[in-house]
């Protein structure tokens, strides 16, 4: 009977109101979608080494970045509930979480390396600049003040206390700053896990042992202020290439709309005064750009799971 009616309307009426009933559809749906969206809560798990839970308040003003403030932030403007945990590794700050990472901030190559591990598909989404504007941090050589050396070119036959594989501006990045300067790397590298460590070991030696130690740049300011050493211990004698630094990363499970919609949000950080300070930052967060390859140092995108497949 309805269906007699609907034939006999004219073709234009038909079409019109099939097109209402459509958008009606889809109205409902968006509703459903966007009501849906935020039930959900997104877990945010922060390893930025500046974040204040992961590192000394030892320097006034450094190194005590509020994320759960950005968690709070990010809640408001994506319209659903944040999570933040806290870990200097991934495997950690899952572990915190149970499992859940929509969205991680930290050092990049350190992520990227923990997410490899954890077989988690993770895409760069934007970076924090520093209180200079940068997004970028270096490896420094150190060495002891009255050690003789001056510059990368002296350290031949050098004992060198690197950092971590997973730490690019530590490892692999110094790795190339020594090939280029023709300085021979040991077959089995001596690794600290920490810059502080570094630090301390070089200082430990014996005064007759030529050495060097590699330290983060960011770190630079923390090693005195923290005690670990006394202002003018060391000595810097080469600096690396600049690599990514702290990396704001989405999981890659999420659509499109919703990666676009926490980058809108990133974003917004550089208009809020209050924000800025919290995070010690200078301009917030900026649209991830892939840096140009470097010899010896892994800024790729390709997902981490398959890196470590290969």
């Amino acid at each position: 009977m309805k269906r007699d009616l609907m034939n006999r309307l004219p073709i234009r009426i038909q079409l019109l109101m099939l097109a209402v009933i459509g958008c009606i559809a889809i109205t409902v749906n968006n509703a459903l979608a966007q009501e849906e969206a935020a039930d959900e809560s997104l877990t945010l798990v922060v390893m930025d080494p500046l974040a204040a839970p992961l590192a000394c308040d030892c320097v006034q003003g450094y190194a005590q970045r509020k994320y759960d403030r950005l968690g709070a932030f990010l809640q408001t403007k994506l319209n659903r509930p944040v999570k933040v945990v806290f870990g200097e590794t991934l495997q950690i700050g899952l572990e915190e979480s149970g499992g859940e990472a929509d969205l991680v901030i930290g050092k990049h190559s350190v992520v990227l390396d923990g997410a490899g591990n954890a077989e988690m598909n993770l895409l760069p989404l934007a970076q924090l600049t520093g209180q200079d504007d940068s997004v970028h941090q270096t490896g420094l050589l150190v060495v002891r003040q009255n050690d003789p050396a001056q510059s990368v070119t002296d350290l031949e036959d050098y004992r060198i206390i690197f950092g971590p594989a997973d730490c690019d501006e530590k490892h692999s990045a110094i790795m190339e700053l020594l090939r280029d300067n023709q300085i021979a790397i040991p077959e089995e590298p001596e690794v600290a896990g920490a810059c502080s460590m570094a630090a301390k070991q070089l200082m430990e030696l014996d005064s007759d042992i030529q050495a060097a130690a590699v330290i983060s740049s960011y770190a630079e300011p923390l090693l005195e202020g923290c005690g670990n050493i006394q202002k003018g211990d060391l000595r810097v004698v080469g600096e690396t290439q600049p690599v990514p630094f702290v990396t704001a990363f989405v999981n890659s499970r999420h659509p499109q709309a919703v990666q676009d919609s926490i980058l809108a949000a990133l974003r917004d950080v550089e208009l809020d005064s209050d924000m800025l300070a919290w995070l010690e930052t200078g301009s917030g967060f900026v649209e991830w750009q892939e840096p140009e390859s470097t010899d010896g140092v892994d800024t790729s995108t390709v997902d981490p799971a398959a890196k470590k497949k290969n």
